[in-house]
């Protein structure tokens, strides 16, 4: 199969929140492969991220809690002062917890709130001093949860998400100017260590059985799916597009996204 090369991402810097593993793995991995300098954040699995420096020589680690804007702060400085520039946010780093609405875990949440929503905003204003005096690209990492939900105990969870797309909408309205263009990518179910992590085989069978008769493609998506898709949004290719809310899930049969 013909590789397509975006040429213009080997002049770039991309970072990448929450890449040790999973869709930020995938998407650190897919830049590379493009010719991008990659900033690869991570929290707490050093050894995976470490694992990702090791098999991509384009990608460089930094460790940061983005819940806390002052490592962030430090993160983006550090990266600023190693590759020189950032031309591309990939605001990743998210969390879950499955949680029925009456059995609300204030501390659970607070967690969803602050990497989900706050990690996206601490991280795009440390950005956006360098990024106003060249343009660029922020993507969001949202979820069709934050658009229509169907599934059980991701109501608080899909709350932190519509947040992360409202978000996209105001700071595409704002920041168009300095030519910097702010889009979300919104996916379905994706097998990650997310999603299936702590989960028996059979367990995981039964999940992908479950998402695939809900998808008009029969079928799940996988991280890379998801990472072509950052690619084009990183790349010039898509310089004509802001403030867009791309949906990635297979064609969500159950995902009520309408008033009745």
């Amino acid at each position: 199969m013909m590789f397509m090369q975006f040429e213009d991402l080997k002049e770039k810097v991309v970072l990448v929140t929450g890449a040790s593993r999973g869709l930020g793995k995938a998407m650190a991995v897919e830049f590379s492969r493009h010719g991008a300098q990659v900033a690869a954040n991570y929290n707490a699995s050093s050894e995976k991220a470490q694992q990702l420096k090791e098999d991509n020589p384009g990608i460089e680690i930094f460790k940061a809690d983005v819940s806390d804007r002052k490592q962030v702060r430090w993160m983006v400085n550090s990266i600023i002062k190693s590759m020189g520039r950032i031309d591309v946010i990939v605001n990743n780093a998210g969390v879950w917890k499955l949680q029925a609405f009456e059995e609300f875990d204030e501390v659970a949440f607070e967690m969803m709130w602050r990497i989900n929503l706050l990690g996206a905003i601490y991280t795009t204003l440390e950005v956006l001093p360098y990024m106003k005096k060249n343009g660029g690209s922020i993507i969001n990492i949202a979820s069709n949860a934050g658009i229509g939900t169907a599934a059980n105990g991701t109501t608080l969870y899909a709350i932190t998400k519509a947040s992360l797309i409202m978000l996209t909408k105001r700071l595409a309205f704002e920041l168009g100017s300095y030519n910097i263009r702010v889009n979300a990518i919104a996916p379905g179910w994706t097998k990650t260590d997310l999603t299936v992590g702590g989960r028996s085989s059979d367990e995981i069978k039964e999940l992908e059985s479950y998402f695939r008769s809900r998808s008009e493609l029969r079928a799940i998506g996988s991280p890379e799916d998801i990472a072509r898709l950052a690619v084009y949004l990183g790349s010039d290719y898509s310089r004509f597009m802001t403030g867009q809310v791309l949906v990635i899930d297979g064609g969500r049969i159950d995902n009520l996204s309408h008033s009745i």
